[in-house]
């Protein structure tokens, strides 16, 4: 059946056309509401602008057909083929589609809301400025798509998979992502005001200049992320695994960062005002005294260099056989299990949790004197029994990489000050 034929039975009130072969056929700008192709194969059929709202395309075949600034509102849409299909500007909204195929489509500035995407395949497609309102995208395969400027607001997201694809500028606020598959996702510039990211793994995620006002992050893996200029709040931050993530320039306005994990993690011209910072104390700003360029060209730049040579024992742990550094030299008193706020020694029979709270008052001192654990050349590490050197050096290795730990000694003596396990002593350079 040719173009001519299937309209003029359109015309006369027909709507049946299941299961037939229309490929490459020219459909464009008619008028196709209502019709039934089901099965049908429209395989590079020029559809652009063409009505074909509440039409049954179940099943069908339009792969590589060109459907732009089509109507297929409320059509009937499940398992269809739109692979490598035009779809730009169409309008798919409050359709059925779940199951649909749209693999390699163009999908650009396309009407998807209050659409069923359940278990849709969109996965390599382009798809900004997509509107994805109010959708159903359960279990829905989102990878590799390009999502700039993507509306998602009150979709239902859960289990969908946005593997490597690019939500840059995409509009996220208040979506609850459940079981979410993000490895590698691009969130630079997004919104996700609100958002309910608890207990998700988001380490090495882009969230550039994301806005995550108030976002839940409880307990989530940032490890490494970049959150640079990033709105972060009154975000929730508890328990967050941040160690070695990118906060500079980023918001973090009365963020609550209680036992938050910040090893390694940057904050250089970070807003902090209010913030609750790991400890349990709120941030308070520190005005720092103005130093004259006189002052400052008497700052000597820190340098550190580790020494390594086959013509002595390998090091068995996380420390090195030397290091050698020049700058300001910050000699850190020797710390033992003392919790500041209390002022009494805690978990007195538990070496592992001594040896955590011994690293954190270290890193307290070090912080204060503008230095991280980077900045350690060497340690010293007394134990009142070295059958403990295990257990301790197990929460050590979590503070240094072995490539750049700063020298060790470790000895075991016969008393500690108020009958502690272990003390921990250290030089940095800054």
């Amino acid at each position: 059946m040719n173009a001519e034929e299937l309209l003029e039975k359109y015309k006369a009130g027909e709507r049946t056309f299941k299961e037939l072969n229309l490929r490459g056929l020219d459909f464009k700008g008619a008028d196709l509401s209502g019709i039934d192709l089901q099965s049908a194969d429209l395989t590079g059929c020029d559809l652009n602008q063409v009505n074909l709202s509440k039409a049954n395309l179940y099943r069908a075949n339009l792969s590589r057909a060109s459907l732009v600034e089509t109507n297929l509102s409320q059509i009937e849409g499940s398992a269809v083929n739109f692979t490598s299909a035009e779809l730009v500007s169409a309008n798919l909204s409050n359709a059925s589609m779940n199951s649909a195929n749209f693999t390699n489509a163009n999908l650009d500035n396309v009407n998807f809301s209050s659409t069923d995407l359940s278990g849709v395949n969109l996965s390599n497609t382009n798809l900004e400025n997509a509107d994805f309102s109010c959708a159903k995208l359960n279990s829905a395969n989102l990878s590799q798509s390009s999502l700039i400027k993507a509306k998602f607001l009150k979709a239902n997201l859960n289990s969908t998979n946005f593997e490597n694809a690019d939500l840059t500028k995409a509009d996220l606020s208040r979506i609850s992502l459940r079981s979410p598959k993000l490895q590698n996702t691009n969130f630079s510039q997004a919104n996700l005001r609100g958002v309910g990211l608890s207990n998700r793994d988001l380490s090495g995620m882009n969230l550039a200049s994301a806005d995550l006002t108030a976002a839940n992050l409880n307990s989530t893996k940032l490890s490494k992320a970049c959150l640079q200029g990033a709105n972060l709040e009154r975000a929730d931050l508890q328990n967050t695994n941040l160690t070695k993530a990118n906060l500079n320039k980023a918001n973090l306005k009365k963020a609550d960062l209680t036992n938050a994990n910040i090893y390694g993690a940057t904050f250089e011209n970070a807003d902090l005002t209010g913030a609750i910072m790991p400890d349990g104390e709120i941030y308070q700003a520190q005005i720092k005294p103005h130093r004259s360029e006189a002052e400052f060209s008497q700052v000597v730049s820190m340098t550190r260099k580790v020494i390594k040579t086959d013509n002595a024992p390998a090091p068995v742990g996380p420390y090195n056989q030397a290091v050698m550094a020049s700058g300001q030299m910050l000699f850190v008193a020797g710390q033992i299990a003392i919790d500041p706020r209390a002022g009494n020694v805690v978990y007195t029979d538990d070496v592992t949790k001594q040896t955590e709270r011994v690293m954190t008052n270290l890193e307290a001192i070090l912080t204060e004197a503008g230095a991280t654990f980077e900045n350690i050349v060497k340690t010293t590490v007394f134990l009142k029994d070295m059958g403990d050197f295990a257990a301790v050096n197990a929460v050590y290795a979590k503070y240094f990489d072995e490539a750049t730990a700063p020298a060790r000694a470790c000895v075991q003596v016969s008393r500690l000050p108020k009958d502690v396990l272990v003390e921990i002593e250290c030089i940095a350079m800054i």
